[in-house]
Parts: C-alpha cells; structure tokens; sequence
C-alpha cells in the first residue's frame, strides 16, 4: 500500500519547490487563489493597489467606494462649516446640525458636478473649495468608473467543481479517482485543457520535501465543454496511487491540484480556472449521481446545483481504509 515510487521531474513543479506543505495547508485555495502570503511590499505600491482593487469581492468594493465618497463629503462639509455657513447662499438651516447637513448636501452636489443651484458659495474662499472639490469629484468618479469596468471586462472563468473527489468503480473490475466541473456561465468554452497533479510530502535523507506527480487522465482535452465533465484517473498498474489509501493521504499531507485553460467565446480570449483537493475531501468506494435530464421538448437540462451530488456504493474497495472516519465525514 501507499504512493508508488516514481521518477519525479523536477519540471512537474508547480511553482512552489520542495518546501514541505505543514499544518495540512493548501496550495491552491479552492477558489482558485494561491496561499501564499507576502510580505515586505509597499502599501503603496500602485500596481498591487491596482490588483487588489480589481480582485477583490464586489462586497469589500462597494463598501470601499461608499465609504471614499462619504468621507470625501464628510471633509468638505466640515471646512465648509469652518468657513462659516452663511458663505452658503440658500442654507436654510437653523440648528447647528442642519447646517451640518446643508453643508454636507452641498459637497455632494458639488463633487458629482450636479449643481441643484439651491445653495451656492459666496466669496472667493468658499468658491475655491467647492472648485477643488468638483475637481477632485471629476477625477474620483473617472477612477471608480475605470475600476468597475476592469471588473467587469477582466477575462476569468466561473467554474463549478465537485466538492468531493470520488474513488469510483472504473470500467470492468477497475476504479478511478473523479471529480466534476461545469461551467457556471452561458458563454461556450472551447479547447479545454486540464492538468491534475497530485503533491505529497516524503522523507529524503533525514528531511520532509514537498514532490509533485502529474496524474494521468483517461481524457485531458475537450473541445466544447457543453454538458458537465467528469475528470477521471484511473488507478491502474500505471497510477502512482494504485494502492493508495487514507491513511497514506493524512499521512503524506496530500493535495491535489486541479489546473484548468481554455478559450471562451464571449471574451474570445483564453481563460484559467484552478482549484485543490486535500484528504478529508476524498470519498472512497461512491459514484456521481447524474446531473442533467430532457423536458417535455427533449431538450437537455442541465441542474448545476446537483455537481456534487453522488451516493455510495455497497461494499468495501480495494485500497479503502478500514476506518471509514474520514468517508463519512465528507458525505
């Protein structure tokens, strides 16, 4: 039992050399990100700024441009006040919080170049501000118009995968390891290519090291992905995982990665998807439970909310642990 020796090709890396994962750490995260953290770059850095702004999620993004334009109105307010309110023509406020307001509404007016013309500046240093500001508005709205359409136009692809890889039945007598995609979008891909590597953790003269393995597919290209895709390797006399089992997966702090490319047709640019797989997610001895059937027109329906759906099978397979701990954990 256990991972097969083989020859590993220091061009199987990933990119993460031979450190040895710890901890049970992941290598790709399973929304694809890598989970590697960084240190010693400039907060200030533009182009790191530029990517966090366009990659991150549209909840953190909309509170960050709120937030912007509140405080944006918030300071203008406050010096606005500190000019003295009755530089505001048309303030009818009478509290002192209504003159907060009137001042606050005005700076709103004024950086998005709006102009009600209810309350307007008098004098020169009231207008000066108010210019300022309208300035500083035209060229807020423009980066945040650019950023919006970045995250809108930016090429990527939404792929949904199976949240568990199957050790399955394959073909006469044999099994596979499996999992399934699909794609999230309406658009078509074409010329996908897939590539599966399996990373574990070994001793090597007294030390841990991290060694990569690609894995053999029964099929790594398509040329449309229309349907969903049941990734599939077989574990036969040419798998390094032959025999393998759970315990050698906890053991060996295993991980598989999942590296997907292709074409879509809306962008008409190439597009990757990426994610992993670690040894509580295995499911031994279980089989996919089909996700798509035909309405009353016979066309095909495909169910998207059904990708990990699978059942499992009666018996014991070759190769299981015979603590089923882990198996029943992940069902």
């Amino acid at each position: 039992m256990g991972i097969r020796k083989v020859k590993v090709n220091p061009e199987n890396d990933l990119g993460f050399g031979t450190q040895a994962v710890v901890k049970n750490q992941r290598m790709f995260n399973q929304d694809g990100s890598i989970n590697v953290k960084r240190k010693g770059l400039s907060f200030f850095n533009t182009a790191n700024n530029y990517h966090r702004l366009i990659t991150m999620g549209w909840g953190k993004f909309w509170a960050l441009i709120l937030s912007g334009y509140l405080l944006i109105n918030l300071l203008f307010a406050s010096i606005y006040l500190s000019l003295g309110i009755e530089n505001l023509a048309g303030a009818q406020g009478h509290t002192p919080m209504e003159h907060f307001f009137d001042a606050f509404f005005f700076s709103a007016q004024t950086v998005s170049t709006v102009g009600y013309g209810h309350i307007y500046p008098l004098g020169i240093p009231m207008s000066s501000v108010s210019a300022i500001e309208s300035m500083i508005g035209l060229l807020a709205f423009a980066l945040a118009t650019g950023l919006l359409y970045g995250r809108f136009s930016r090429p990527s692809a939404k792929i949904a995968y199976s949240k568990h890889l199957l050790v399955a039945p394959y073909l006469e007598n044999g099994k596979a390891l499996m999992f399934r995609l699909a794609n999230q979008r309406r658009s078509t891909l074409i010329d996908l290519e897939i590539e599966v590597n399996f990373s574990y953790n070994e001793e090597v003269n007294g030390k841990t090291v991290r060694k990569f393995i690609p894995l053999e597919l029964e099929r790594k290209r398509v040329s449309l992905l229309t349907l969903s895709w049941t990734v599939v390797h077989p574990l036969n006399d040419d798998s390094p995982l032959k025999d393998i089992t759970s315990d050698d997966l906890i053991k060996t702090e295993a991980n598989i990665a999942v590296l997907l490319k292709a074409f879509d047709d809306t962008f008409s640019q190439t597009v990757h998807s990426r994610t992993s797989y670690q040894y509580e997610e295995v499911v031994w001895n279980a089989k996919f439970t089909p996700m798509f059937a035909r309405d009353n027109e016979g066309h095909m329906l495909l169910d998207l909310g059904k990708i990990s759906d699978h059942h499992l099978l009666d018996g014991v397979m070759q190769g299981e642990a015979l603590d089923k701990g882990i198996a029943n954990k992940v069902v």
